[in-house]
């Protein structure tokens, strides 16, 4: 008997020998770690670069808080611009740590919802919000790639061509983007049922800025916690292609995956113990300490909405 193998389960298959050997490799990598070391270069870490590094984190998160402002125009919804930025930001926050599925839309469509959005709006937001993520993702890591290609590590015998070829195709595919939102005559498609209307110029413009700027600040959250042992534009092509990395491989937070790029392209320029000590601090200040204000937050939404239906 002959077996048909689809193309989706290979794809599954691969991805998931994939993780396990990127968690067999951190796991033996962990032993080597001198933990005391580690948590030595954490507590060294100045207050003033932790509160600088807050600062960025800060700032990053509320610059992300405006694509679903975005969203709000192109759907011509009249939802408060606060309580919009105020559910994009709980949605990221724990679309972070948990997953997009949970966070950016399982809980946007229950928060959007029970604000009395429409499902049919909510699916757009969601989808422009995506779009005006990667679309941005892509501008910043073609210009990245084409103009500061990274140093990689001299064992893997791979030089910044490779890359800057890579920067230049993607730069290609945002300039087509803004492209076809500026002279495009066909202007709505129609997938899986659901109408996609193409974005104004303006509005591509619009959403290319904030998405840089979302992304150029999360680098220099890692970036000012090295304290200079490494340049910016280098900082922000790890976290770059640490990002795309754990998006490929599905894991929450990018855990393990985030740290895992950083020590294999870094490790070779700064020691491993500064590094771990860094990346941790990134957690904590970028992942779990607006997770925990995204948590009180949503506390707060849902008793607020259930009292209105209560009185209602």
């Amino acid at each position: 008997m002959r077996h048909h193998w689809s193309w989706p389960w290979v794809k599954r298959a691969l991805g998931v020998g994939f993780l396990a050997v990127v968690a067999f490799l951190l796991v033996r990598y962990a032993r080597t770690v001198d933990w005391d070391q580690v948590r030595a270069s954490v507590q060294e870490l100045p207050r003033d670069v932790l509160l600088k590094a807050l600062g960025l984190a800060a700032i990053s998160h509320l610059v992300y808080s405006l694509m679903d402002l975005v969203g709000r125009h192109y759907t011509g919804h009249r939802m408060a611009k606060r309580k919009v930025m105020q559910v994009s930001f709980i949605c990221y926050a724990f679309n972070l740590n948990l997953g997009s599925l949970v966070g950016g839309i399982g809980l946007r469509y229950r928060l959007y919802s029970r604000l009395g959005l429409r499902y049919g709006n909510i699916t757009r937001i969601i989808t422009l919000s995506m779009i005006t993520n990667w679309i941005g993702y892509i501008l910043l890591a073609g210009l990245v790639f084409t103009m500061f290609p990274l140093q990689l590590p001299p064992a893997w015998g791979i030089d910044g061509e490779e890359l800057r070829l890579l920067g230049v195709g993607l730069l290609a595919f945002a300039i087509a983007y803004l492209g076809l939102c500026a002279f495009s005559r066909v202007r709505c498609w129609t997938v899986r049922g659901q109408d996609i209307d193409l974005p104004t110029f303006r509005m591509a413009v619009a959403q290319l800025g904030i998405s840089c700027t979302h992304w150029m600040t999360m680098a220099a959250v890692p970036w000012m916690l090295l304290q200079g042992q490494v340049d910016y534009p280098t900082a922000l092509a790890v976290l770059l292609i640490a990002a795309i990395a754990g998006v490929l491989l599905h894991v929450p937070a990018g855990l393990g995956v985030t740290e895992a790029v950083f020590i294999a392209l870094l490790s070779h320029r700064i020691p491993e113990h500064q590094l771990l000590g860094a990346l941790l601090a990134y957690r904590a200040i970028f992942y779990l300490t607006p997770l925990l204000a995204g948590a009180l937050l949503y506390l707060k939404v849902e008793m607020r909405t259930r009292k209105r239906e209560v009185h209602a």
